[in-house]
């Protein structure tokens, strides 16, 4: 069976590349018909956006370890309501996959928007973008530390402007914080702006006195903010702060941040599990490879491979916390 060398080939086979970019895909081609025609690749958002700039930054890797071209169609609109809806109403052949913000959308459109569709639906091949909430001030505040907005704020829950956006984990992680820290939530003064770039830029001109947004996207504002807390169990990208365990201990619930990657019709696992094997290798074998690493690093896009199992898990965990907290997320 003959393959079309494109020119990164090329490049591959003259640095002694070739296993990785030639023979697997005539593997994965052997084992099954699929695919014979061009795969579409729906994101929920429109241009511009993380999941967009994912799906495009990835997908030569990922048809050349198929064998077919992908084609992007953006369907942004309703907080991804509109492209998932769209992702579901689409044949489940494995034709069609998906790029989206797993978590906290899916919830969000299950729980808040009277969605056409549960999250047993999705099946989520890799989620490698797994974001997560950064309490941060200006680096020109005089707040010191966390420690001294815990103090602060018992001490008067309005005594500090917050921003955060509607409807979003970062609220909820807000509110589960007042109340592991004995803060009164229903005093605090919230700054609500409609995405994260501006609740960001506010937090960074001292606009408000904190703020409340995924972390990964106050990296290019890291000189201009003091990060407070981080809401994971573990570090992230060389924050300073504490993260909400170390702060409230092992237990500390919290809602993670945008989980981010691929997926496809939980029905097409079922029907087709020679094609989902197909295209789970082929994912994981772009994922892996080390040019995929290099590219999508240096535009600051997550490839790594986290798998199936762990990737669903994460998404049940999460919407099982957004779940307990609906009336946050109704904004009652």
């Amino acid at each position: 069976m003959s393959k079309t060398l494109t020119r990164r080939t090329m490049l591959k086979v003259a640095s002694g590349g070739i296993a990785a970019s030639f023979a697997a895909p005539a593997i994965l081609r052997a084992q099954s018909t699929y695919p014979d025609r061009p795969i579409s690749v729906v994101v929920p958002f429109d241009t511009g956006g993380y999941n967009d700039r994912l799906a495009r930054a990835f997908a030569p890797f990922l048809q050349e370890a198929i064998g077919q071209p992908l084609t992007i169609i953006n369907r942004g609109g309703g907080g991804a309501l509109l492209g998932h809806s769209y992702f579901m109403q689409q044949p489940d052949d494995g034709y069609s996959i998906l790029c989206t913000s797993a978590a906290p959308y899916m919830p969000l459109n299950i729980l808040t928007q009277d969605a056409p569709f549960k999250l047993e639906d999705f099946h989520m091949i890799n989620l490698p973008s797994r974001d997560y909430t950064l309490m941060a001030t200006s680096s020109e505040s005089d707040i010191k530390d966390i420690e001294d907005v815990i103090t602060r704020l018992k001490a008067d829950a309005g005594a500090l402007s917050i921003g955060i956006q509607p409807a979003s984990a970062d609220l909820v992680n807000v509110m589960l914080f007042a109340d592991a820290n004995g803060i009164d939530r229903d005093g605090l003064r919230l700054v609500t702006y409609d995405g994260g770039g501006p609740a960001r830029n506010a937090t960074a001109g001292a606009v408000v006195d904190i703020g409340l947004v995924g972390g990964q996207g106050f990296i290019p504002l890291a000189e201009k903010v003091r990060p407070l807390l981080v809401f994971d169990d573990s570090a992230r990208d060389g924050w300073t702060s504490p993260t909400v365990t170390e702060l409230n201990g092992a237990d500390a619930e919290f809602v993670a941040g945008s989980q981010r990657g691929w997926g496809v019709h939980a029905s097409f696992v079922e029907k087709h599990p020679d094609r989902y094997q197909t295209l789970l290798s082929a994912i994981e074998s772009a994922s892996k490879d080390e040019a995929t690493i290099t590219s999508l690093k240096a535009q600051d896009l997550a490839t790594d491979w986290i798998g199936p199992e762990a990737s669903n898990k994460a998404l049940a965990a999460t919407a099982r916390v957004m779940t307990q907290h609906i009336d946050l997320l109704k904004g009652t």
